[in-house]
């Protein structure tokens, strides 16, 4: 019997978490658009990646700009460790 590995899903540090939404910061801005967010959302496993955008802009933009800014990413970060986001290993 040939057995395949699949790959583990372990939940990330707030610096790992961190890490991947700032990466889907596609035009290089320091804020995070929904457009943006649901792109980053998609790649953490998301089954409905805009609903969960606008949930995270909800819960992290506190200035109310539409955006999550990295003074907010704290929360956003808090936001998706609480709804059990997970990476590959």
């Amino acid at each position: 019997m040939v057995r395949t590995s699949v790959p583990k899903k372990i939940p990330p540090t707030e610096e790992v978490l961190r890490d991947i939404f700032k990466k889907y910061d596609a035009n290089g801005d320091g804020r995070l658009s929904k457009a943006e967010l649901k792109d980053a959302f998609r790649h953490l496993g998301s089954r409905m990646p805009g609903w969960r955008a606008s949930r995270g802009i909800h819960h992290a933009d506190v200035n109310g700009d539409g955006f999550v800014s990295e003074e907010e990413l704290s929360e956003l970060v808090n936001y998706a460790k609480k709804h059990g986001y997970s990476v590959s290993k």
